[in-house]
């Protein structure tokens, strides 16, 4: 079975799950946090494979900044699909949307949004950094 296949698996009950060579790190965090918080404490992801709820722009720049491999989303944005293949990352998914919509259901989500314009990982996380201090999440 492949990290992959092991993280998809291993997806239900939590909102992501990485994987690698059989290890599985878990995070029940909606959003972006769970991937914020493994590049703020300095996690090596290099090599693992993710199975996430939902991935957006914001998200699959997080992924190729830390390095990941293979992505399965149980729903991803065009532009999140965009950039993970941009970057190499193969990337499997259920559900194709157009945008990732807020969870009040009224907009883009806002981390989305925040990262429409960013042209690389570490723009996009510097990006991502600030709008959450802004919205009082970090």
């Amino acid at each position: 079975m492949t990290d992959l296949q092991i993280a998809k698996q291993n997806l239900a009950g939590h909102t992501i799950c990485l994987c690698k060579d059989g290890k599985c790190l878990y995070s029940d965090e909606r959003g972006i946090a769970p991937m914020m918080d493994f590049v703020a404490r300095g996690v090596d992801l290099t090599g693992y494979s993710v199975a996430d709820k939902v991935v957006g722009r914001a998200a699959a720049f997080l992924f190729v900044k830390c390095g990941i491999q293979a992505v399965f989303a149980g729903t991803i944005s065009e532009s999140g699909k965009a950039v993970l293949e941009e970057y190499g990352i193969a990337v499997s998914y259920t559900v194709f949307a157009e945008k990732i919509i807020n969870r009040a259901g009224t907009d883009i989500c806002p981390m989305e949004k925040a990262t429409a314009n960013a042209h690389t990982a570490e723009e996009a996380y510097l990006i991502l950094k600030e709008k959450m201090r802004e919205m009082g999440i970090a």
